[in-house]
């Protein structure tokens, strides 16, 4: 399994798609960076040579914000948000969705899958003894 960015990539996948297991790189990254190293997308990542995957190391490390440093930035930027009261960090602390999606119906993702059904209203009589 080639090591890049402190990331195990799956050795039977194509590069393109295994460099996208690296926090913050995509599909349309992947593929940026692999015509800047040189690479064919199409190649298993297990027959990258050395130098090719020492290449694609030094080139998303030297100009791309991943893994660490990204979910550090998206965390501060969230964190700002709480700090002045925005409407948007009032949803991140309240835990619901902030993108203005409703809410009356279809926000399980964000709530996790709380189901709070109501029955008929009555509830059953007591049994007798």
């Amino acid at each position: 399994m080639p090591r890049i960015a402190g990331v195990n990539i799956p050795k039977e996948k194509q590069i393109e798609i295994a460099l996208t297991y690296i926090y913050g790189i995509g599909r349309s990254l992947s593929r940026r960076i692999l015509s800047e190293a040189g690479v064919d997308p199409s190649c298993r990542a297990s027959e990258l040579k050395t130098e090719e995957i020492n290449k694609l190391k030094d080139i998303i490390e030297k100009k791309y914000k991943i893994e660490g440093g990204l979910r550090r930035e998206v965390m501060v930027s969230i964190k700002r948000l709480r700090d002045i009261g925005s409407w948007r960090g009032i949803r991140h602390i309240k835990g619901l969705p902030v993108r203005g999606q409703r809410t009356r119906t279809n926000t399980r993702t964000i709530r996790g899958n709380v189901r709070k059904t109501v029955g008929s209203g009555r509830k059953a009589a007591p049994e007798p003894k």
